[in-house]
């Protein structure tokens, strides 16, 4: 596996990031946040990602820049479990969404849970929403 973030896999574009804030798609783990679109047809990589973290938890560049450095790290070590399932492209930004000061571990044990609730959501077929009991 290619534990990788190279420049081709990052979210730059500002038109894309606009779609995401319009039209884009959200799901949830506390305390981090995933938005989400189907990405463009001719999109080389299966995954675009952009993190971010709010200056209205953290005021001091330093600690943005950390959790920044932090989400990125946890995206790189886990974004096989959205490479393996996912089948189309995908424009992603990774949000930390609190003040509080959570651990690397921590953080990392949520990045996996968040990225098991996006497959879940993006591979959701009308015929899995019936449950059939046995």
């Amino acid at each position: 596996m290619n534990f990788t973030y190279p420049k081709k896999e990052r979210l730059k574009s500002k038109t894309i990031i606009g779609l995401l804030f319009s039209e884009g798609k959200s799901v949830s783990k506390y305390p981090l946040r995933l938005v989400y679109c189907p990405a463009e047809v001719d999109a080389d990589e299966k995954i675009k990602m952009g993190v971010s973290v709010s200056k209205k938890y953290f005021k001091r560049a330093v600690d943005r820049n950390y959790f920044k450095r932090v989400l990125r790290e946890t995206y790189r070590l886990n974004k096989h479990l959205l490479l393996d399932h996912v089948q189309e492209p995908f424009s992603v930004m990774f949000f930390y969404q609190t003040k509080d000061k959570l651990s690397y571990n921590e953080i990392n044990t949520k990045t996996i849970q968040l990225f098991e609730k996006f497959l879940l959501q993006v591979n959701k077929t009308p015929d899995s929403d019936t449950k059939t009991e046995l």
